[in-house]
């Protein structure tokens, strides 16, 4: 029977949970509490502290704890937020939604992540300074944040980038959904901006049993603010002063995600060590100049939510790896620059060209835990039968 590779098997993952899992859920059933029950505040406590923050609020999911700090921090029609063109939508589109204005960067070739040079080339060619605001000259839109994306595990140059945000006095939200545990030097994924966004969805390194997510910050302030808008503005009950939403996180979801969390290094370190072994194979199978292994910045600490090979020939090799029996996935096919919905920004295809040239190249190979050797001796044997001349 030949080899099978899934991108991904929870299964495995659950199986020697499944009892202590099931005893939770009975314990929340048994309690009837649902909705921001005790458990929720545990799991806000102690990933705020695995995330070297001071407050945890816990979400319904990775892209409303996107939108539930850019409420907070007050992002409005006519406000213009610093991001990537290379991420997932729900980055962007958070900002969109809130009538505010996507201001895209380019990424870093290496890294994936938004490029300090290109935030600062775009500040200096777009923007001129009037009074304490920073105003797009084009639009009029005054750009008041910045929102860094850590893709694929690996923290952005946080240095470099709050540095350009403390210059221009841009708030910083991090979209860390694929980056909880990651690290920049003594910088920690989550805590090196004003607010850190989670995700918790089931493909996440630490992920739940449907959506979930969390925002966590070292402001009181804004932690409170949080849980206020979270619960559609009402504080006290019933009486509103801001106007939110129903971002709450479910006890259920909260129970499982405190059983999970207690195996998140293990299971960090089982996706390094996959990692290291694909490096291993394919330096062995001198597969190196035709596809380019992930690239780790020397002070990070990478936690491989994905490990990203780039090819030019990343369809042909897509299509020869499933037949292999191998999954695969592109983390992302086509730059939201380039998405009909944001037509409205007038980019050119070519605006951003180091997003454009990974959409093209990239391609994600299985690199769960629980992944075995011969597992990923396959996959790296059947990209080099692929490229055989």
């Amino acid at each position: 029977m030949s080899v099978q590779v899934p991108l991904l098997d929870l299964r495995m993952q659950y199986a020697p949970l499944r009892a202590e899992i099931e005893q939770v859920i009975r314990d929340v059933c048994d309690s009837q509490r649902f909705v921001l029950g005790p458990r929720v505040s545990q799991l806000e406590e102690q990933v705020a502290a695995y995330c070297r923050s001071t407050h945890g609020v816990g979400v319904s999911s990775g892209t409303d704890a996107l939108l539930l700090a850019l409420m907070a921090l007050d992002i409005a029609p006519g406000d213009e937020v610093i991001t990537s063109p290379f991420t997932f939508f729900a980055t962007a589109g958070v900002i969109a939604r809130l009538g505010a204005r996507p201001l895209f960067c380019d990424i870093d070739e290496d890294t994936f992540n938004l490029s300090p040079a290109a935030v600062e080339a775009a500040i200096a060619g777009q923007c001129d300074r009037s009074g304490d605001r920073l105003v797009n000259r084009r639009t009029g839109g005054i750009v008041k944040a910045m929102m860094p994306v850590h893709l694929y595990g690996q923290m952005a140059d946080m240095r470099s980038l709050n540095r350009i945000a403390r210059v221009h006095r841009l708030v910083v939200i991090e979209d860390a959904a694929q980056a909880i545990g990651a690290a920049y030097g003594d910088l920690h994924a989550g805590s090196s901006g004003d607010v850190g966004c989670l995700s918790f969805f089931p493909t996440k390194n630490l992920g739940a049993f449907g959506d979930a997510g969390m925002c966590v910050t070292n402001s009181e302030g804004l932690a409170q603010r949080m849980k206020i808008l979270r619960v559609h503005g009402g504080e006290p009950k019933y009486y509103h002063s801001l106007i939110g939403g129903n971002f709450r996180l479910d006890e259920l979801q909260a129970a499982i995600l405190l059983v999970k969390l207690k195996h998140l290094e293990g299971w960090t370190h089982a996706r390094q060590r996959n990692a290291a072994h694909y490096d291993r194979l394919i330096e062995a199978a001198d597969l190196s100049a035709v596809i380019r292994r992930p690239y780790r910045a020397p002070e990070a600490r990478h936690v491989f939510n994905q490990y990203v090979i780039r090819t030019p020939r990343r369809d042909e090799l897509r299509k020869h790896l499933e037949t292999a029996g191998i999954g695969t996935e592109v983390y992302y096919p086509l730059p939201l620059h380039q998405q009909k919905c944001f037509a409205y920004l007038g980019h050119d295809p070519d605006d951003f060209p180091n997003s454009r040239a990974a959409a093209a190249e990239v391609l994600a190979l299985p690199i769960f835990p629980e992944l075995t050797i011969e597992q990923r001796e396959h996959v790296i044997r059947e990209i080099g039968r692929f490229f055989q001349p």
